[in-house]
This record gives C-alpha cells, structure tokens and sequence, in this order.
C-alpha cells in the first residue's frame, strides 16, 4: 500500500484532546521511571540550591562535562549562603573551563539575591523563582517542578525538539508568538498531578538528550512514537523550524604572554563582552602592536603554537607570544593595568579555557 503524502504546509496542529494529553504524559512518565536517567548526583535530592546549580551547568553544556565541575563547585561552594559570600574571583576560578561566563556572574548575583531579598530560601513558585537574576522560565519551571512538584512547563532546547516534531510543530520559533504558542501547548501537556511533575520533567529532558537527537533520532526507542507527527511523516530534521541563525564572523589578536621571577602578567577583562571579568593576557590587535611593546625591553620573544577558538558568535585565531623580563619594571605603563600571578597559582583566577590550556603546557 503507497504511503499518503506528507503534510507539509500545517504549522498548528490543532490541540490534543485531554485524553491525548493525559496518555502523552503518563507515557513519559512510565518511561522515565523505567529507562530515563537516574544516576545524576543532583537527582538523588530535592534541594533547590542544588538543582539549581545543575541546571544552570547544564545550559549549553554536555552532561559528561558537567559532572567533575559539579562536584567540585560543591566542594568549595556547598550551600547558596558560601556562594553570596565569596569573591567573584572565586567563583570565575571555579568555573573556568566551563564557558559561557556569563553564567557564573548569574550564579553569584542569584546567590546574593537569595540571601538579600528571601531569607537565604529559593522561592517555591516558578514565577518567583523567574525574578531572580540568571533563571529564565524554563529553568524556574525545573526547579519548581523537581523541588516543589509545581506544574509547571519547561522548554530548553532539547525539550522544543521533543515537543514541535511529536506535535507536527511547525511554526517558525524565531517569532515570537510562536514560541508563545508552544509554550501553550507545553503547558496544555503537564500531567494532572502534581506528584507526577519530577518524572515528567525529567522524562522530557532525557528524551531531547538521549532518544529524540538532533540528527538520527532513535525513534523505536521513544514511548511517544505512535502520536510523533514528525516520525508519521518521516522527517524528523524539519523541527524545530527557527530561520533566524546567528552570522558568524572570525576575529584576530595577537597574546602577549610575559614571564617574570616564575609568574605571568595578566589582565583583568572588561566587564561586559568576551570572558567578561575573567583574567587574560594582554590582547594585541596585530604583530606591529606586539613589536611595538616589546621595543621596551631586550629579550628574545618567541611564538608559540597558534590557538583556534570558536565561541558561539565567531570563530577567534590567537597568536600567543612569550618572553621572560629580568625586570618587570614598565609592564604596567606599557600595557595597562594588570598583577603578576604565580605560575603555581593560576587555579586561584578565572582564566579562560584556551589559555588556561596554553599556560599549562
């Protein structure tokens, strides 16, 4: 029998009787009681400081990769009252490597906040917790769903691709409205019990991270593939739909790397943009800046291997170049504002992941 011919025009689905939806959430609830992931540290309680820390490690970043970083940032932060109280230079240090900076500034702000504005408690509810500094409404909507039993919806990445290719949702995320309107639907979905709001929430997420992938799904694995529009129509890679991509471009800097008596000369980064905050060698725009300086003192300068590093909106080739001062006199006047750190001390700053690679060697 000839298969029907995909319906590719359709953008939304009308909506899932209550039937369907009640099935939908039960199947994934079953599902992740059976085969979803139970073996994560931050799943084995229900404290908010702790759920709260992975999912922010979580964003953009892969499981295998989280999990040393997690139980290290315990270690040193083990509740949200040691997280307000230290330095942000601690906190930076703890999580170099883990990129994305901008979430650990987050960390420390929500922290602070926690203490200041709500006695040292995370608010129970996902809109409070939405208020805070660095939790969007997905993350809220987890930590009010694993903590509290909220029943409230969440839609990370992986949970968007779940939901558009099950439901045959094709509008263009990139609208506005339309991510409305999926968030909608994901709430239309949420189990009718409250007690069934871990599991559920849980369930979705090891869906997007371990069944329904970006590329080459495995489908026959999925609870959810008799009502998947997306496997009916056998296109799985037309959702989600978001036509709006970020334009990479690539940027050049030459990296000064100067030596003296066993330590480096380092510079704290701006504020706002790239490694925000974090500390870095001084940034040359080009081989003649870096000649320029160095005129100041007579040593050999030498280059080192040339590092290629892609960030989420540009590509970045950086030149390093090193060379050891008798004297660190007319670093400063040259360069800026800066400290020198001991070589055996670096742990102790946030240093980006390149050079913290490239300083190791």
């Amino acid at each position: 029998m000839s298969r029907p011919p995909a319906r590719r025009g359709r953008t939304h689905p009308s909506p899932p009787a209550d039937d369907t939806a009640t099935s939908l959430s039960e199947r994934v609830v079953a599902w992740q009681r059976t085969q979803g992931r139970h073996g994560l540290p931050w799943q084995r309680e229900h404290d908010p400081y702790r759920v709260w820390l992975s999912e922010i490690m979580l964003q953009q970043t892969q499981v295998s990769t989280v999990l040393s970083y997690y139980a290290r940032f315990l270690e040193r932060f083990p509740d949200v009252a040691t997280l307000a109280r230290a330095p942000l230079d601690d906190v930076l240090a703890a999580w170099a490597g883990l990129g994305y900076y901008s979430r650990a500034r987050n960390l420390h702000r929500c922290a602070q906040a926690v203490m200041a504005e709500h006695g040292g408690r995370f608010p129970a509810s996902a809109e409070q917790l939405a208020t805070l500094p660095g939790i969007g409404r997905s993350t809220a909507a987890a930590i009010a769903a694993f903590c509290f039993g909220e029943r409230a919806a969440i839609l990370d990445g992986n949970v968007k691709r779940v939901l558009t290719r099950v439901l045959g949702f094709g509008a263009d995320l990139a609208i506005a409205r339309h991510e409305r309107d999926l968030w909608a639907r994901a709430c239309e979905l949420l189990p009718p019990a409250s007690a069934d709001m871990p599991a559920y929430t849980q369930g979705l997420m090891d869906l997007g991270a371990t069944v329904c992938l970006a590329r080459k799904p495995n489908c026959l694995l999925c609870p959810l593939q008799g009502d998947c529009v997306a496997q009916r129509e056998d296109r799985p890679e037309a959702y989600p739909l978001k036509t709006r991509k970020l334009k990479r471009t690539s940027r050049e800097h030459w990296w000064l790397w100067l030596e003296h008596a066993g330590a480096v000369w380092l510079q704290r980064r701006p504020a706002t943009g790239v490694w925000a905050g974090l500390w870095s060698l001084p940034l040359l725009d080009d081989e003649a800046a870096l000649d320029a300086v160095m005129q100041r003192w007579p040593v050999p300068v030498e280059p080192q291997p040339v590092i290629e590093h892609a960030l989420t909106h540009f590509d970045w080739t950086l030149h390093p170049w090193r060379a050891v001062l008798e004297s660190p006199e007319g670093v400063e006047a040259a360069l800026g504002p800066g400290r020198w750190v001991a070589l055996d001390a670096l742990d102790a700053v946030g240093l980006p992941a390149p050079l913290k690679k490239l300083l190791a060697r």
